[in-house]
C-alpha cells in the first residue's frame, strides 16, 4: 500500500463529536478475533452495556461467548500521582477516572482503536488487539513522548456467559495459581483457565483482592433491564512505560506458549493480515468508504468457535468451517442474515473461499428441506423455524456460482437444492409449503415469527404475517428460476421448475397488485384476510435476480417506496400513515420489540431498494446519493462499522447492535453496485 493509502487506514472520530462524557459513553468501539469472540466498550473506557468486556471469548459448549473480563482499571503513576485512564459508572451516578481531564484523541487503525493522552508532560498511547483466530487480548501502552511513567493494570474477572442472568454470574474467589510469571484463574469447572500476565516479561503482581460493587450500565439501565453488578479483582500488575519500551496487558485462554510473542509482532501481523483482505477486493481503492466497509465486513466471517466438532469434521474432508455471527454484541449466525450479507461480506470482498465454506456449511444443517434459522448461544443443536432463510439461501449460491463460476461447488449442492425444493412444494415444517390452487408459498405456524419481521416477546408475535407474505413468494420465483437455470446447466429438463415459476409469477400479479394504489399487498390468505400495509417487502419483487413483478409495474412502487419509507440509513418498515407506526426504538423490551418492525429504520434494506432503483432509472449516480448517511454513521454508535436498525424519524438514531452483518453486507454491496462507470471500461 502507498503511504496515502495507508494514511486512509486511519479513521479520526472529529474532536467536537466527543466533547463531553456522555458523547464518549454513547459511541463504542470493537475488536474481533475471527472466532466469534470480541472485546468491547464505549469510547471513555467504560463498560456500559453487560455485553461489554475486554476479554469476552467464545467457548467451547454448552459455554458460547462468555464475559470473562468485562473491565481493566489502568492507572498512570506520575509525580506521585495516580490518573486512571478508563472509568466505571456506578448506580448513585458517579463516573469514576481521570479519562477526560486527560484525553486527547481517539482515531481507528485498520480495526485497532487507539486513544491519546495528554498528562503531565507526557504524551500516551493505548491500544486493543486480539489475534486473529485466538482467543486472547492485548491491551498495550506506549510512552510517545516525555520522561517515564509507572503502571498499575488491576483486571476484574468474572465467568458469565453472554445471555445469562447478571446474578448469575459465578461468584468469587477463583482460585489463582502462579507458575514462574505465568498467572492461571480458574473461574468455571471445566472451562479453560483464565490466563493473565504482561508482555514484554516483566513488572510484577500483587495480590491484591478488591471488590467493586454497584457498578452500573446505562443502556441495561435506559432498557429497564437488569443493569447493576458487582465485580471482583484478584490483585494488580505493576510496570514501568518508557519511550520505546512498550507494555502489553494480556489475557487469555489459549496455550502458554501461543503467548511469547512480543506485541509489536502482533499487531504487524493484523496489519499484514487485513491489508492482503484490501488487496482482494478488486475495488477503487480511492473510495475510502469501501475499505472501511471491507474492514468492517471481516468482523462478522468466523470460525464457528463454540461447535468445535464441526470445525474438526471440515478439516477433515479438506474443507474449513466458516460462518456469519448476525450482529455485535449478542446475535450468534443466523441463517437469514447469513445467506443475505454473504454476497457483500464475502463476495464484494474477494473472499470466495470463505463464501464457499459457508454455504458448505449451511448446506450440511439442511433438515427437512430448510437451513437453519440460528444457532442459539453455545449450543451445537441448530433451530428450524423460518420460512425465508433456506430461500436466501438458494439466492446467495445462484450469487456465489454468478460470481465465482465455480460449478463444482453447485453440482455438489444440486442434490440439496433438489430436496429444498421438493419439501417446499410437498409441504414442511411450521405450515410451509406451495398451494397447490395458485403455486404461491404458504408459512404459518401459531406462536412462530417466520420472517424477517420476526420480533417476538412474552409469547407475542407482533408481527405474525402468517399466509402469504410478499417478500417470500418474490423469493420462491426466484428460487424456481434459478433452479430452471441449473437443470439446463447439467443437462436436465427444466420444464418442472419453468411451470411452477410461471404459475407462480401469474398468480402473483393477479392476486398481490393494488391498482388503485399503485402497489402490492404485504400479505394474502392471512388469519383476518390480507393485509394492505405498506411495507419495505414488497421491493424484493423488483430486486432479486429474477423479479417477480411485471415491469410495468415497477417505477410504481419505486416511486412509492421511496417517497414513504426511504431514510438516509435504509428504509422504515412501515409507513408513517399507519396506525401501527412507531417513530422511536426505544424502551422496554415489549415497548422496543413493538416498534421493531412498526416503523423502524432497517439499514440492510438499502442494497434491494437500490437494486430496483438501478433496474428503473439507471441513474449510479443519484442513486449513491442515496448512502450519504452511512459515511457518516461510521463515525457514531460503533465506529467503523454500521448498526442494525435506527429511529425511523430525525434524527435517526441509531439503535440495536453496533455492528451488523446484514447492515454492512448490504451497504458494502450497495456502494459497489453504484459505482460510476469510468470511461473505457
Amino acid at each position: 500500500m502507498s503511504t496515502a493509502q495507508t494514511d486512509a487506514m486511519v479513521l479520526t472520530v472529529p474532536p467536537e463529536r466527543l466533547r463531553d462524557r456522555n458523547a464518549l459513553l454513547a459511541r463504542e468501539w470493537l475488536v474481533t478475533n475471527g472466532l466469534g469472540g470480541y472485546a468491547s466498550q464505549s469510547l471513555l473506557c467504560a463498560p456500559t452495556r453487560r455485553y461489554h468486556g475486554l476479554f469476552v471469548p467464545d467457548l467451547p459448549a454448552p459455554w458460547g461467548r462468555t464475559v470473562m473480563m468485562p473491565r481493566l482499571d489502568d492507572d498512570v503513576l506520575v509525580d506521585g500521582e495516580a490518573l486512571r485512564l478508563s472509568g466505571v459508572e456506578f448506580s448513585d451516578g458517579r463516573l469514576e477516572g481521570d479519562f477526560l481531564p486527560v484525553f486527547d484523541g481517539f482515531r481507528r487503525e485498520r480495526q485497532t482503536p487507539v486513544w491519546r493522552f495528554r498528562l503531565k508532560g507526557r504524551r500516551l498511547e493505548k491500544r486493543v488487539i486480539m489475534p486473529y483466530g485466538h482467543n486472547s487480548v492485548y491491551v498495550e501502552y506506549r510512552l510517545v513522548e516525555g520522561d517515564a511513567v509507572g503502571l498499575r493494570l488491576r483486571p476484574f474477572v468474572t465467568f458469565r456467559m453472554l445471555d445469562a442472568r447478571l446474578h448469575d454470574a459465578k461468584r468469587p474467589p477463583f482460585p489463582l495459581t502462579v507458575v514462574n510469571g505465568r498467572y492461571d484463574m480458574h473461574l468455571c469447572e471445566g472451562a479453560p483457565p483464565l490466563r493473565l500476565c504482561l508482555r514484554p516479561q516483566g513488572g510484577l503482581f500483587v495480590a491484591d483482592y478488591e471488590l467493586s460493587t454497584g457498578m452500573s450500565y446505562r443502556v441495561d439501565r435506559d432498557r429497564g433491564s437488569e443493569h447493576i453488578e458487582s465485580l471482583a479483582s484478584p490483585g494488580c500488575f505493576t510496570a514501568d512505560l518508557a519511550q520505546g519500551r512498550p507494555v502489553a496487558f494480556v489475557a487469555s485462554t489459549e496455550p502458554w506458549e501461543l503467548l511469547e510473542f512480543e506485541p509489536a509482532a502482533i499487531f504487524e501481523a493484523e496489519a499484514k493480515r487485513l491489508d492482503t483482505l484490501l488487496s482482494l477486493t478488486g475495488g477503487d481503492q480511492d473510495e475510502e468508504i469501501e475499505r472501511w466497509l471491507t474492514l468492517a465486513a471481516d468482523q462478522f466471517v468466523v470460525a464457528p468457535g463454540s461447535r468445535l466438532e464441526e470445525q474438526a469434521l471440515a478439516r477433515a474432508s479438506g474443507s474449513e468451517a466458516r460462518t456469519i455471527i448476525a450482529g455485535y454484541h449478542w446475535f450468534t449466525d443466523w441463517g437469514r442474515d447469513t445467506m443475505i450479507s454473504l454476497e457483500g461480506l464475502t463476495l464484494c470482498t474477494g473472499r470466495h473461499r470463505e463464501a464457499r465454506s459457508i454455504l458448505r456449511t449451511f448446506a450440511n444443517y439442511v433438515k427437512d428441506g430448510l437451513i437453519p434459522n440460528l444457532f442459539p448461544e453455545g449450543e451445537r443443536m441448530a433451530l428450524y423455524h423460518t420460512a425465508d432463510a433456506t430461500l436466501w439461501f438458494v439466492h446467495a449460491l445462484h450469487r456465489y456460482e454468478r460470481v465465482t463460476g465455480d460449478r463444482e461447488t453447485l453440482l455438489a449442492l444440486l442434490p440439496v437444492l433438489t430436496s429444498i425444493l421438493e419439501h417446499h412444494i410437498r409441504g414442511t415444517h411450521f405450515g410451509i409449503g406451495v398451494d397447490p390452487k395458485d403455486g404461491l408459498l404458504r408459512a404459518a405456524a401459531e406462536g412462530y415469527q417466520l420472517t424477517w419481521m420476526d420480533a417476538l416477546v412474552d409469547g407475542w408475535v407482533v408481527t405474525p404475517r402468517r399466509g402469504k407474505p410478499v417478500e417470500i413468494q418474490a423469493l420462491w420465483y426466484n428460487a424456481l428460476r434459478c433452479m430452471e437455470e441449473w437443470a439446463s446447466l447439467v443437462g436436465r429438463s427444466p420444464s418442472r421448475w419453468s411451470e411452477l415459476a410461471d404459475q407462480a409469477e401469474e398468480s402473483f400479479n393477479k392476486r398481490f397488485w393494488m391498482d388503485a394504489e399503485g402497489c402490492l399487498s404485504d400479505v394474502i390468505d392471512g388469519e383476518r384476510g390480507d393485509d394492505s400495509a405498506f411495507r419495505p417487502n414488497q421491493i424484493f419483487s423488483i430486486a432479486l435476480p429474477h423479479p417477480v413483478l411485471r415491469e410495468a409495474r415497477w417505477r410504481s412502487v419505486v416511486d412509492l417506496v421511496k417517497d414513504r419509507l426511504l431514510t438516509p440509513v435504509g428504509l422504515r418498515s412501515l409507513s408513517r400513515e399507519h396506525p401501527d407506526y412507531k417513530p422511536m426504538y426505544f424502551g422496554d423490551l415489549r415497548a422496543r420489540d413493538a416498534a421493531y418492525h412498526q416503523g423502524t429504520v432497517w439499514a440492510w434494506l438499502i442494497g434491494p431498494f437500490i437494486d430496483a432503483w438501478l433496474k428503473v432509472y439507471k441513474d449510479r449516480s443519484e442513486a449513491r446519493s442515496m448512502l450519504d448517511g452511512f459515511r457518516s454513521h461510521l463515525l457514531d454508535d460503533g465506529i467503523g462499522t454500521v448498526s442494525e436498525i435506527f429511529d425511523a424519524e430525525p434524527p435517526y438514531h441509531p439503535r440495536g447492535c453496533i455492528a451488523q452483518a446484514w447492515s454492512v453486507g448490504e451497504v458494502l454491496r450497495a456502494y459497489r453496485n453504484t459505482r460510476a462507470i469510468k470511461e473505457g471500461a
